[in-house]
C-alpha cells in the first residue's frame, strides 16, 4: 500500500468520520496513518465483526473500512448486519482477496466498494470518499469480472422475467378457465337436478297408480344417468384444460441432461402428479440452478424425489456454505434495483428462488429452506397429489 499524495480537504468542511475494522493490528496502524494524511477522522477501530457492530451503534460514522476475512464474525455478515441495521452507512471492503466469489458476496452483502489491501493509497481514499458520498468504487484488478457477472446476471434475469411473465399469463388464463368450468358446471347440473328433485317429490308423495310411479322411476333413473355423464365429462374437461399428469423424476432427469453436476434419485414408487409441466420443469430448473451458483464449482447438486404424506416432496441439496436463520425468508424476495454497483440484494435471492416458489404455490405447493448449514443446505418443493 503505497502513501496517499491526496491533498487535504478543507478544513472548513466537515471530516468524514471513519472507523477501521481488520483483525492484523500493524495493518490498522498503517490505515490510520493514511487516513490522517488524507484528512479523514478515524474515529475508532476494531478488531473483528462483532466489535464493529458495537462500535457502529456508539460512534456513528460516515463510513466503515472492513476487512473481509476475520475471527468471530467475517465481513460479509457485519456488513450486511450493519446495511440492515443502518442503510445509509457506507463500507468500503478492504481485502488481500481477488476471488471472484469473495467480491461478490461483499457485495450482495451491501459494501459500497471493494479495494484490494495492496491497491495505491489514493484509491482506498478515493473509495472511502465515494462511499460517504453514496457511490461505489471497485479496484480495477476486480471491475472487469465484476462487470461481466452483472451483465450476465442481468440477461438472465431478463429472460427470467420474460418467462415469469409467461408464467403468469398462462396462471391467469387458467384461472379464467376454471371460472368458465365452474360457471359451466353450475349451469348445465341446474336442470337435472331440479327434474330429479321434482320426481322425488312427487314419488314420496304416493298416490300414484302403478304405472305413473313405473314412468316416474324411469324418468328418474335416466336423469340420474345424463347427471352421472355429465359430471364425468367435466371432470375429462377440467384435467385436459388445467393440468396433465407428469412424471415429476422425469421432468428433473430432463433437466439433468445438460447439468453434468446434478444428480436425480427417485425412492420408491412415485405417483404422477396434476401439474402444469412447463412451470414444473422451470421450478426444478430455479432450485438447481441456485444450488449451482452457490455451491463449490466440483460438488455436486443432488434431487431426491420422495413420497411424503399426501404430497410429492422433492429436495434440492446443495454443499454451499450455508444460509443463516434470520436469511430464511428473505432470500425469496424478488431481485432488488440494482444502484451503480453498489448492490442490495439478499444471499442467493435474484429473481430465482421467487420464482420457484411463486410457481410452486400457483400449482398448490410450495418451496421453503427445509436445513441448511456448513455443509450445505436443502430446499424443499411439496407437490399436493391430489384425493381419490
Amino acid at each position: 500500500m503505497e502513501r496517499a499524495v491526496l491533498p487535504h480537504l478543507d478544513t472548513d468542511v466537515r471530516r468524514i468520520r471513519v472507523l477501521v475494522v481488520d483483525d492484523n493490528s500493524g495493518f490498522r496502524e498503517s490505515l490510520l496513518s493514511l487516513l490522517d494524511a488524507g484528512n479523514f477522522t478515524v474515529i475508532g477501530e476494531a478488531e473483528s465483526g462483532s466489535r464493529a457492530l458495537d462500535l457502529v451503534a456508539e460512534l456513528q460514522p460516515d463510513v466503515v473500512l472492513m476487512d473481509v476475512r476475520m475471527p468471530e464474525m467475517d465481513g460479509i455478515e457485519a456488513t450486511r448486519l450493519l446495511k440492515e441495521r443502518y442503510p445509509s452507512l457506507g463500507v468500503v471492503a478492504l481485502s488481500g482477496h481477488e476471488d471472484q466469489a469473495i467480491v461478490r458476496e461483499m457485495l450482495v452483502a451491501g459494501a459500497s466498494g471493494y479495494v484490494l489491501k495492496d491497491s495505491d493509497g489514493d484509491d482506498i481514499l478515493h473509495a472511502v470518499m465515494k462511499a460517504a458520498e453514496g457511490g461505489a468504487v471497485l479496484s480495477a484488478e476486480v471491475t472487469p469480472r465484476v462487470i461481466g457477472d452483472l451483465t450476465e446476471a442481468l440477461d438472465r434475469e431478463r429472460r427470467r422475467g420474460h418467462e415469469l411473465e409467461a408464467a403468469q399469463e398462462a396462471l391467469v388464463e387458467r384461472a379464467a378457465r376454471r371460472h368458465d368450468l365452474v360457471a359451466r358446471l353450475s349451469h348445465e347440473l341446474r336442470t337435472p337436478v331440479t327434474v330429479i328433485l321434482g320426481v322425488a317429490q312427487t314419488l314420496a308423495k304416493g298416490h300414484l297408480t302403478e304405472e305413473q310411479g313405473k314412468d316416474l322411476l324411469e324418468r328418474l333413473v335416466a336423469r340420474s344417468q345424463d347427471l352421472s355423464r355429465l359430471v364425468a365429462r367435466f371432470e375429462v374437461t377440467i384435467d385436459a384444460a388445467l393440468t396433465e399428469r407428469v412424471d415429476i423424476a422425469e421432468v428433473a432427469r430432463t433437466v439433468a441432461e445438460d447439468k453434468p453436476r446434478m444428480s436425480v434419485e427417485a425412492e420408491g414408487w412415485i405417483p404422477q402428479a396434476h401439474v402444469n409441466k412447463a412451470v414444473a420443469r422451470r421450478v426444478v430448473e430455479e432450485l438447481v440452478d441456485n444450488a449451482i451458483r452457490f455451491s463449490p464449482d466440483d460438488s455436486p447438486v443432488e434431487v431426491r424425489i420422495s413420497l411424503g404424506e399426501g404430497v410429492i416432496e422433492v429436495r434440492v441439496s446443495d454443499r454451499g456454505g450455508g444460509i443463516s436463520d434470520h436469511e430464511s425468508e428473505r432470500i425469496f424476495g424478488p431481485l432488488e434495483q440494482l444502484e451503480e454497483l453498489n448492490i442490495r440484494v439478499h444471499q442467493g435471492t435474484g429473481m430465482g428462488l421467487a420464482l420457484s416458489r411463486t410457481a410452486a404455490r400457483a400449482m398448490d405447493g410450495d418451496v421453503v429452506l427445509e436445513k441448511s448449514g456448513p455443509e450445505g443446505s436443502t430446499f424443499l418443493w411439496t407437490i399436493a397429489l391430489e384425493v381419490d
